[in-house]
């Protein structure tokens, strides 16, 4: 008897954690339940069209092509003939085995890429063979196509998720595609979408044999969204074709908004490069890192200059601000500035005025080394304390944007340099003043800028002491952006005040000074040349270069639509190459067109090749250098 109450308490023990068991996963877990872990349902993916990106007026920079990929699933090959099979995806019969091992070793139950990116002609072609072979299948696929081959360093690339990124994520698997640099990386969650996804049943020989619960869990992929950028492809592609057989960058600013309308790095390449069966091979050779001409480093964003002469510029407007010097201070140059011991040390001044009392308007006109000299040891020195002094100054100048990213969205940069006094006192154990860094004054010494900076900084002139970040994205799915970091002003350390005197030396510089030779009729620009010095290590020596030719500028003086900053690595005076650039820059966007009454600076530029500097850089090799020949 006892025993049979025991086994019938058993019985019903079982029963109620049968039915528990039963009730939890169709009950409670029923709503939530997730097929995926479930090894008799299999999971596809419905994959999304990334979104399209168009520039400021609408023209297309990045758009959709069908892709075809050769998918194998190992489990499921048949014998076949594999001579007939390689001839068919014009492959060799040692790379057929190779593709397929390395199928087997990632999942012999599962289907993977075989072959990627077929050509659409041998895809038509294909699909009628196919069914000879068993385990291959065709995959559709999206990828991408850029209708200009501009831009490249803005627009990017993508590429796939590989095994290390596709552990750590949530969404991505390998072999998927994802962007790489530029806008592509930058704005990926918007122009990825988001993949759709189906549910099948498996039987127990793991063939699928119907939907799974009728698609319940299935869902619908939606489309990446579309993005409108800040550029004007117009402009930018002229930069582009100005900078060819240059090296350098030009980053071009509407003031009022901080968007950017020109990026142009010097050289870069075709975005197309990146896409299909040859993106492998071409990513080798425009990322080499022996590739002196490096066309994947964005020089607008990356590279870091010295400023050179249109940081004086900011010493002006840093001096008048800390009252050390005013719109009457004079100081006289007598062909350079002499510091240091009572030997002395001179720097030397171009400016042509000698012996004579110079203003701040024609020190900036005529780019007076001396003036700007004086201005900087009288901030440093103020209080008779240098490194507080000279932190001071440097908080003027990062309240530009100088020494830190800015903030702009694009996912590469270099925050430059601006020294502050801790910097000379390790270096010099607190034994420094004014003149240990007197290069600091004419934008050389420890200063390092980047284009975009330079150009914000111009941007910040412009508008008389504010400035907003500089961005590359417009309008999502035609809407406006609404991110703070772009749309509030980053208001200056410098007074109001203190610009309009700045502003009218910097249209006196096209007007009577360094830039005369490059104005435009109807148009007042305002800006500023400048040279910086240029040394290399080459087989072990330091040797020095040209110069490089910068220039900032701003157009028209009242109501500026463009600030734009420019370096051409070894172009020599700012006068030479970076002003022809700029002024048919401001024309081009500002008048549409370059007029035929500046048709030949265009001309001059386009003809004018710096490769003879460039191979300057690349060292001899040891057989040359003992027989003299270069």
């Amino acid at each position: 008897m006892q025993k049979s109450l025991l086994l019938y308490t058993l019985i019903t023990l079982v029963g109620l954690v049968f039915i528990g068991r039963l009730f939890q996963l169709q009950i409670v877990r029923g709503e939530s339940y997730d097929p995926i872990h479930n090894s008799a349902v299999e999971k596809k993916f419905d994959y999304p069209e990334r979104g399209y990106v168009y520039d400021r007026n609408g023209k297309l920079l990045i758009a959709n092509q069908l892709s075809y990929d050769v998918m194998v699933q190992p489990n499921k090959v048949t014998p076949l003939d594999t001579l007939e099979f390689c001839k068919l995806l014009k492959i060799t019969k040692e790379d057929f085995y190779k593709r397929f091992n390395r199928s087997v070793k990632f999942a012999s139950y599962k289907p993977s890429v075989f072959l990627k990116q077929l050509a659409k002609e041998d895809f038509a072609f294909l699909q009628e063979k196919l069914h000879k072979y068993k385990g291959f299948f065709i995959q559709k696929r999206i990828i991408r196509d850029y209708p200009f081959k501009s831009a490249a360093n803005v627009v990017g690339y993508i590429s796939e998720v590989n095994n290390q990124l596709a552990k750590s994520s949530t969404y991505y698997e390998q072999g998927e595609l994802i962007g790489k640099a530029g806008i592509e990386k930058q704005y990926e969650l918007f122009l990825r979408g988001t993949k759709g996804k189906k549910y099948f049943r498996k039987n127990k020989l793991n063939n699928i044999v119907g939907s799974f619960k009728n698609g319940a869990y299935d869902t619908l992929p939606e489309n990446g969204k579309d993005l409108t950028l800040t550029l004007d492809l117009d402009l930018q592609q002229f930069g582009e074709k100005l900078m060819q057989n240059k090296r350098g960058g030009i980053v071009a600013i509407e003031p009022a908004t901080g968007e950017i309308l020109a990026l142009v790095t010097a050289p870069s390449y075709d975005p197309n490069m990146m896409v299909g069966r040859k993106r492998s091979s071409n990513s080798v050779i425009l990322m080499d890192p022996d590739n002196l001409e490096k066309p994947t480093y964005d020089r607008g964003l990356k590279a870091s200059y010295p400023p050179g002469s249109p940081f004086k510029m900011m010493n002006a407007l840093i001096g008048l601000q800390e009252g050390v010097i005013d719109v009457n201070t004079t100081f006289k140059c007598f062909h350079g500035y002499r510091y240091g011991s009572r030997k002395g040390e001179f720097m030397g001044c171009h400016c042509n005025i000698y012996n004579r009392p110079i203003s701040l308007k024609t020190a900036i006109a005529k780019s007076c080394n001396s003036y700007f000299s004086n201005t900087y040891k009288r901030i440093v020195e103020k209080d008779n304390k240098p490194s507080k002094g000279l932190d001071s100054w440097a908080n003027h100048v990062k309240s530009f944007g100088l020494g830190n990213y800015l903030g702009y969205d694009l996912p590469q940069g270099s925050p430059g340099f601006i020294p502050i006094g801790k910097y000379y006192d390790d270096a010099y154990r607190y034994s420094w003043n004014a003149s240990t860094n007197i290069s600091n004054a004419i934008g050389q010494g420890e200063v390092q800028t980047t284009p975009i900076q330079l150009a914000n900084f111009t941007a910040a002139i412009a508008n008389k002491g504010y400035f907003y970040t500089p961005h590359i994205l417009k309008k999502v799915n035609g809407k406006p952006i609404d991110n703070p970091n772009f749309t509030q002003k980053k208001v200056t350390s410098i007074k109001q005040e203190h610009f309009d005197p700045v502003i009218e030396a910097m249209h006196e510089v096209f007007k009577t000074g360094t830039g005369s030779g490059v104005k435009v009729k109807g148009i007042d620009i305002c800006g500023k040349t400048g040279t910086s010095e240029n040394y290399a290590v080459v087989d072990g020596k330091r040797i020095k270069l040209e110069d490089h030719s910068i220039l900032v500028a701003f157009a028209p003086k009242d109501n500026p639509k463009i600030a734009i900053a420019i370096f051409v690595e070894n172009g020599g005076y700012g006068s030479r190459i970076a002003a022809p650039i700029t002024s048919l820059m401001i024309e081009k966007y500002l008048n549409g067109k370059i007029s035929e009454a500046t048709k030949y600076r265009e001309t001059n530029m386009l003809n004018i090749s710096l490769k003879s500097e460039y191979d300057k850089l690349i060292p001899k090799k040891e057989e040359e250098i003992a027989s003299g020949t270069k």
